[in-house]
């Protein structure tokens, strides 16, 4: 027995090592030519749209930097990931890079000197982006200003820090692939679902990761907690008859497109991708995105087990009560519907009675503003509160919200409350 058991592993691990084996050497797609267009001006044009579509200028442009210099880190579990530079710079940035090259990057996450780049670039995304588009954004990035910053070396803890162990996570979590669109749906449905999927990396934030930190497809935009920053992202696959599946199409188009709508308002990093992204896509393509997410199937969102009607319980809701009619009841009303859009509603507020709680702490603590966008030029803001109520009052006003006005939320400790306190606002 002893035996089989060693060829047994012995057969594991040469498989394991072809599939590793495999990663250094398979390019699928690299082969594929570029398209050839009629008119560069509007395929530069077309780029600079695909660029603010996918967020580019979020990750490779330091805040108040030049743009697309890169530099910016990108906080990750595994240590800090520096973005690099892809201007046309021909020292320090992308500037001897061809369009084949910009396409293996996008579509097989590997550099122009054929090295493996961190999914912290989101290529597991970019790989479903079609080579028309890869081209276009080659051809806009190739017209920005060059600038000359050299390209940090990244700050990851061993051995994550050892490039060539990429093969083994690529070998288990990463298979390329141009999107597909999928027969017997509409144009629209599937431009929502090419650009969910691919440019727009929702996943990324949307979907839980497993301690490798790749995404889970059993999890697909079901909802997560952004490592490191410290925040939850919604879920964005309609929970059966939860509170996103009773919105409607322009209430979502709204959100996605402006930060607010009748329903709710964007805060933390969502806030920063309405801003710099989402509100600069054209109403058709908003809309694609709609169609696709709200025809998801649905994944429920996670939502601990309200506690026992208990006196510790009761007098916590019964502090929170009055906290919330001193500091919350003026703009948010006594029955929490708000006034949308400058006041988002409390009842039934997806952000609110999500597990865990961090969104609703993180607000009462620090505050916050919905974006500016052309659509919501002037925008209302949290103000912050963190100075004001200490830990336990603030458990108390954000038990009270997650609980009333049937939000069947579960309770928040203060331990949770001071745990989030020491997390910096953005």
């Amino acid at each position: 027995m002893l035996r089989g058991l060693k060829i047994v592993c012995a057969l594991a691990l040469a498989a394991v090592l072809v599939l590793v084996g495999k990663e250094f050497v398979r390019d699928p797609g690299s082969d594929q030519p570029s398209v050839p267009v009629a008119d560069a001006a509007a395929q530069v044009t077309q780029g600079a749209y695909l660029a603010r579509a996918g967020d580019c200028m979020a990750c490779h442009t330091v805040r108040g930097g030049q743009e697309y210099a890169g530099g910016r880190a990108i906080e990750t579990p595994f240590g800090q990931i520096y973005a690099p530079n892809i201007t046309p710079d021909r020292e320090t940035g992308i500037g001897e890079w061809s369009a084949d090259d910009f396409w293996r990057a996008l579509h097989n996450g590997k550099s122009r000197d054929g090295k493996f780049l961190y999914p912290a670039f989101p290529y597991v995304n970019y790989t479903k982006v079609s080579r028309a588009d890869a081209d276009a954004l080659y051809a806009y990035f190739q017209t920005v200003a060059p600038v000359s910053q050299p390209n940090r070396e990244h700050a990851l803890r061993f051995p994550y820090n050892l490039r060539p162990l990429l093969a083994v996570w690529r070998a288990l979590y990463f298979r390329p692939g141009e999107f597909q669109p999928e027969p017997g749906r509409p144009a629209e449905w599937n431009r929502g679902a090419y650009l969910v999927q691919g440019l727009g990396h929702c996943a990324a934030c949307h979907t839980a990761r497993n301690a490798l930190g790749a995404t889970s497809a059993s999890a697909e935009l079901g909802g997560a907690i952004m490592p490191v920053l410290g925040w939850h992202a919604s879920p964005l696959a309609a929970d059966a008859g939860g509170e996103l599946a009773q919105w409607s199409r322009q209430e979502l188009a709204d959100l996605l497109k402006t930060g607010v709508s009748a329903r709710g308002a964007v805060y933390g990093p969502m806030a920063e991708v309405v801003r710099q992204s989402l509100q600069y896509l054209s109403d058709a393509d908003i809309h694609a995105m709609v169609s696709y997410l709200q025809d998801l199937p649905a994944v429920p969102p996670a939502r601990a087990r309200r506690a026992g009607a208990g006196p510790e319980h009761q007098a916590l809701l019964a502090q929170g009560a009055k906290l919330y009619d001193k500091y919350c009841v003026e703009c948010h009303q006594a029955d929490g519907s708000g006034a949308a859009p400058a006041y988002p509603p409390l009842a039934g507020n997806l952000s609110i009675t999500a597990t865990p709680p961090v969104n609703p702490i993180r607000m009462v603590l620090n505050g916050g503003f919905p974006p500016s966008t052309a659509g919501n030029p002037r925008p209302y803001g949290m103000p912050p509160y963190g100075q004001i109520l200490n830990n336990e009052e603030v458990a108390a006003v954000v038990s009270y919200i997650r609980d009333a006005w049937h939000n069947e939320g579960s309770p928040v400790s203060v331990i949770e409350v001071g745990r989030y306190r020491q997390v910096p606002p953005d």
